[in-house]
């Protein structure tokens, strides 16, 4: 078991796993498409606010990748320890690494300390309910055929505790969205070969470490065949992937500030009777 000397705690992600997982997709041709749908979408978020960004920086898996998503930004690796300079940039975007972080919220927080005043950060990482059918499907048949179960699937954040990440690195205006995309597969092997083509194969630290039965792998595609049928051909399987997109702006005097509790002028319930009256 692996324990970092600084809490004790067992950790969650083999980094050595990690990395050789995210080498062998790049040499193998990596399957991009959710890190371009995620690149779309931050450029929609970005094209919403009335800035032009000049100093942006990207923090990722995949820098040769986002390096041509996002021209310009200085990319660096998702490292426990960050390669930013403080206060050197006005947007520092965390593109699909943060799922792997073993502490998510110093990741967040070396970004904040990257950013000038008022520069905004911008993460989006998976989340929710990520991969669900194929977590279930498999933890059923491995019970079933070896009475055991052991970690497959990445533990997921839910959106509300990914946005309070937010809050406790110290970035203002915190918002946390999502958005789920269907993906189709023939299977779950299919469904497999592209998750290890996207670099997200199995890398905690906790996983089996002995080839899994072959049966445990045959009864989990019966039922993820049986129960997550694509309903527009039910000859094949669907996964989903939830994206969690999360915003937050460093600290600055010039940002709108919230009311101080007992500051209004009149109660609720005086408003709303006014509004009624008005009708």
């Amino acid at each position: 078991m692996n324990i970092p000397p600084a809490t004790g705690r067992p950790l969650m992600t083999d980094r050595e796993a990690l990395l050789r997982n995210r080498a062998r997709a790049v040499s193998s041709g990596l399957a991009d498409v959710l890190h371009r749908f995620a690149a779309a979408e931050i450029q929609d978020r970005l094209a919403e606010i009335n800035r032009t960004f000049t100093a942006p920086a990207v923090v990722t898996g995949f820098p040769a990748l986002w390096s041509g998503l996002v021209p310009g930004a200085r990319v660096v690796a998702d490292d426990p320890v960050l390669d930013l300079r403080a206060g050197a940039h006005d947007l520092v975007i965390h593109a699909l690494a943060l799922h792997w972080a073993e502490d998510p919220v110093g990741q967040i927080v070396q970004s904040a300390r990257a950013l000038r005043e008022d520069g905004l950060f911008l993460g989006v990482c998976f989340g929710g309910q990520t991969l669900h059918e194929a977590r279930a499907a498999l933890a059923q048949a491995e019970a079933e055929v070896t009475g055991g179960l052991s970690p497959r699937i990445l533990p997921m954040g839910e959106i509300r505790d990914l946005g309070a990440l937010l809050h406790r690195a110290g970035l203002a205006l915190p918002v946390a969205d999502q958005i789920t995309q269907q993906a189709s597969y023939r299977d779950l092997f299919h469904l497999a070969r592209d998750l290890r083509a996207m670099g997200e194969g199995n890398a905690m630290a906790a996983r089996l470490r002995r080839p899994t039965r072959r049966a445990v792998f045959a009864r989990a595609a019966r039922i993820m065949a049986e129960n997550h049928a694509d309903r527009d051909d039910p000859s094949r399987i669907r996964a989903s992937f939830d994206l969690v997109f999360l915003t937050g702006w460093a600290p600055s005097e010039s940002q709108q500030k919230p009311l101080r509790p007992g500051s209004a002028q009149k109660s609720l319930a005086e408003a709303l009777n006014e509004l009624r009256n008005r009708d």
